[in-house]
């Protein structure tokens, strides 16, 4: 179940086994997640950074896709459920990932999105873009200041890598198309509760990050709590801000069909997993990717919810489960489950990034450029690593970005708008 990024290293290491495996999953398209952020700050397009499952598998002729939403599991009986059918299993694997949390206060959701799916990257590229053509038309000076009031909750990887294309839209890219605003005036706001930004990464990149975001211009706000949320704005660490657009980046928690299992979750909603990735009392079924609390079994700490542990872990429990089909199954003989930190990294804006590698730590353009060949050497398709290649090219050199659609018919939210047949409207 899920077809991200663990969900298809299982399909491939069973891909020559002989076995019928059924991948199911509630949207047709596997995501490169990391450059979400891209689409919905219109760097690159839908496509770019999305590929059919059906073509990836195509190759596989044992392997069938089902389009649709797990709604429970029963691990006794083996069967799971969507919609009114029904799969039975003889070995499990879910793969269902993540969704972002808003720590019991769900009615924030409509007001602030998060970012895991294409449809929510839409969704905040729509308001972006237009919260910038509102402001054009916006002759009150106070309402025009709140159109250009982003506040990004959250200062994790999503988080400053969204403030940071933000600001470089705002001051770099949108100030020659308007004409009665000066968006360079935008105020991008950077919320975070802990004390320092990109706390999963080493306190150097962490001081470096923060360094380039306020170069930049973003207005970082650490040890500071969300705590209060309407249509006009937010409270954050006790101050009052008048913000048309909130983006929420500041939590992640487990699937919800996870809750269907029966079994002990941890505080993020996740599976609590055995060291071979296994539910504990069901050695037939595994949890793999940001929807399971695994431990790294050589330095017992908690495998990071990132791309690389989630392929890392698909890789092993295919590897298991292959292994298991030709010689019967013995749990008792399964190893543990190791992880191999590759190093984490984050980008701020053009020739702006830091990465943390083994014991070293980049910054500047060294860390952007590696950060742009690993996040092009993940992505599904010689098409779409192409394509996104020439779209950061083009960028680099006009400071221009393509992919500026304001899809659906959103209405306009102005409260006094401009004349338009007077040329100092503004």
């Amino acid at each position: 179940m899920g077809a991200g990024f663990a969900g298809l290293e299982v399909v491939k290491r069973l891909a020559d086994t002989g076995a019928e495996v059924i991948l199911v999953d509630r949207r047709n398209h596997h995501l490169f997640q990391p450059l979400l952020y891209q689409v919905a700050t219109a760097a690159l397009s839908p496509a770019d950074i999305a590929t059919p499952i059906r073509s990836i598998v195509s190759e596989y002729d044992n392997v069938h896709v089902v389009l649709g939403e797990v709604d429970s599991v029963d691990l006794a009986s083996r069967h799971l459920c969507y919609g009114d059918e029904e799969i039975g299993y003889d070995w499990l694997i879910l793969a269902a990932g993540a969704t972002h949390t808003y720590f019991g206060n769900d009615a924030w959701e409509d007001r602030a999105p998060g970012l895991k799916t294409l449809d929510e990257a839409l969704d905040i590229r729509r308001r972006v873009l237009m919260a910038f053509e509102e402001a054009e038309m916006e002759g009150d000076p106070e309402a025009r200041v709140a159109k250009l009031t982003f506040v990004v909750v959250g200062a994790g990887p999503t988080g400053v890598e969204m403030a940071g294309a933000l600001r470089e839209i705002a001051a770099e890219t949108f100030p020659r198309d308007f004409r009665r605003v000066d968006t360079s005036t935008a105020r991008i706001i950077l919320v975070e509760g802990a004390d320092r930004v990109l706390p999963g990464m080493s306190e150097k990149a962490s001081r470096q990050a923060k360094e380039h975001l306020e170069n930049l211009g973003v207005e970082v706000r650490l040890d500071t709590m969300v705590t209060d949320m309407d249509e006009e704005g937010l409270v954050a660490g006790g101050e009052r801000l008048e913000a048309a657009n909130v983006i929420w980046a500041a939590g992640v928690q487990g699937a919800r069909v996870g809750s269907t299992l029966q079994v002990p979750l941890d505080r993020e909603g996740r599976v609590r997993v055995e060291p071979d990735c296994s539910i504990p009392g069901y050695p037939h079924a595994f949890v793999v990717g940001d929807q399971a609390a695994q431990v790294d079994a050589r330095t017992g700490e908690p495998v990071p919810g990132v791309a690389q542990g989630a392929i890392q872990m698909g890789e092993f429990v295919g590897r298991i489960i292959a292994d298991e089909l030709k010689h019967g199954t013995d749990p008792q003989r399964r190893p543990a489950f190791t992880y191999r930190d590759k190093g984490s990294m984050a980008t701020i804006g053009r020739a702006r990034a830091v990465a943390d590698v083994g014991a070293f730590t980049f910054n500047g353009i060294s860390a952007w450029l590696l950060w742009s060949v690993v996040h092009v050497a993940f992505l599904v398709g010689y098409r779409n690593k192409a394509l996104v290649m020439i779209h950061w090219a083009w960028q680099w050199l006009i400071q221009s970005r393509g992919a500026r659609l304001i899809t659906g018919m959103p209405e306009p939210d102005v409260e006094r708008p401009v004349d338009l047949s007077r040329r100092d409207a503004a």
